[in-house]
């Protein structure tokens, strides 16, 4: 009788009829605010015309630094003017390589004519 116990036992009969519980976990996402720190430097070593990319690397660190004590809006308020003096940075930065291109090339041109 001890073997049909165990075969009843193994074929999944429940022992108690409790309902089944279930467990939810719930995953807070952070939300990621990039702070745009290496475009900064990226914008200081090669391309720091009219000097935005260290106003834009200020503005990165201070950024980063909301973010770590969890101020997510300030950091993404930062984080949005540090990506403008990037950009600013950028193009200015193309227009005047341009134009270091362009205005030699012109007037070596209209010298050997």
């Amino acid at each position: 009788m001890i073997e049909e116990e165990y075969e009843v036992a193994v074929l999944g009969v429940p022992h108690n009829q409790a309902p089944p519980m279930s467990t939810v976990i719930h995953i807070h996402s952070e939300t990621s605010v990039p702070d745009h720190v290496i475009w900064s430097l990226f914008n200081i070593v090669f391309m720091n015309s009219c000097c935005l990319g260290f106003i834009a690397f200020a503005y990165s660190m201070k950024s980063r630094d909301r973010k770590m004590i969890g101020d997510l809006t300030g950091a993404q308020a930062y984080a949005s003017s540090a990506k403008c003096l990037n950009i600013w940075a950028l193009i200015l930065s193309i227009i005047m390589t341009i134009l270091l291109i362009i205005i030699p090339v012109f007037i070596f041109s209209q010298r050997t004519r």
